[in-house]
């Protein structure tokens, strides 16, 4: 029961360093990142671009999705313009799986010291900065906790049984990542925790990457909560990220042993196969989508409009 208590708090400790990164990131570019989303999305393959810039600055694909459903609303964007932001937003979100395989543990404590002295200032871009540095020192502190309770963990009878569940069938770890991801709220968590497993060998590579399948679609949840009375082109785009990620977990999922073998020729390590995987996943997925965005977009409006439906 101790070993469930420190992983919660581990968990804590990821989300709060997750939150700590975002919210610094957001307040350093906030302004400058809500003009490139409002101006330079008049191609499909402009708003991929965008998005993926975008995401991989801020660190948070729901994040993103929640500032284009506001921006929708707003009238600043349309929902077609929103979808081509939601695919780049998908890979976008791939490069924090790539930052946290990184080996830095030597560097967590410096720069939790250096963060730290750097909220002590009263300019902005210093404090700013310091969460940035304190953030991102409490994510790859708890990328090691994981690791290290892994182990542990497995050896619990439920985990255990659960572990087995899982590698008996990868539909129920596609749906097990989609609700751990909706209850707390990051991919990147859940991908961080299937990481930690991997790495200390409690869990096969494939069930990893069905959970970080699963944890695509759970993701969702958020930009889809945002649209609630937000207004009808709102609440399309936040249909339409729901629907690109559910397509594409349904197109990939047959191939999952194809996607871990290639995950095992491009590294030695298994969480940095995991991370390989999920940048491979997310970019095809978008790609595949981003010349048929026009056709989507009708397609999303013959199913959730509500004008069609009635008509």
């Amino acid at each position: 029961m101790f070993q469930i208590f420190l992983f919660i708090l581990t968990l804590g400790v990821f989300l709060t360093g997750m939150y700590l990164v975002r919210n610094g990131l957001f307040k350093l570019s906030a302004d400058r990142l809500k003009n490139w989303l409002k101006t330079l999305t008049d191609a499909p393959w402009k708003g991929l671009l965008l998005g993926t810039v975008v995401t991989a600055i801020l660190q948070s694909s729901s994040a993103v999705s929640i500032i284009v459903i506001g921006l929708v609303a707003g009238g600043m964007l349309t929902f077609s313009q929103s979808i081509g932001i939601i695919l780049g937003a998908n890979i976008g979100t791939t490069v924090t799986t790539e930052i946290i395989t990184l080996e830095i543990n030597s560097l967590i404590i410096p720069m939790a010291i250096i963060g730290g002295v750097l909220l002590l200032f009263k300019k902005d871009n210093f404090r700013f900065t310091g969460m940035v540095l304190v953030g991102l020192s409490a994510v790859f502190g708890a990328m090691w906790g994981f690791k290290t309770l892994a182990a542990p963990l497995k050896e619990m009878e439920y985990v255990h049984q659960l572990f087995l569940s899982l590698d008996n069938n990868l539909f129920y770890a596609v749906i097990f990542g989609a609700i751990v991801t909706a209850v707390i709220q990051s991919s990147t968590a859940t991908t961080g925790i299937m990481m930690g497993f991997i790495a200390a060998g409690s869990l096969n590579l494939d069930t990893a990457v069905a959970v970080v399948l699963g944890a695509n679609i759970g993701t969702c949840v958020d930009a889809w909560l945002a649209s609630i009375g937000s207004g009808r082109e709102a609440r399309l785009t936040a249909w339409s990220h729901i629907w690109l990620n559910v397509l594409g977990v349904l197109l990939f999922f047959p191939f999952i042993g194809l996607l871990s073998d290639l995950g095992a020729h491009l590294a030695e390590r298994p969480d940095v196969q995991l991370a390989h995987i999920s940048v491979i996943f997310n970019v095809l997925s978008s790609l595949i989508a981003l010349p048929f965005v026009n056709k989507f977009s009708q397609l999303i409006l013959k199913i959730h409009d509500r004008k069609n439906l009635q008509a």
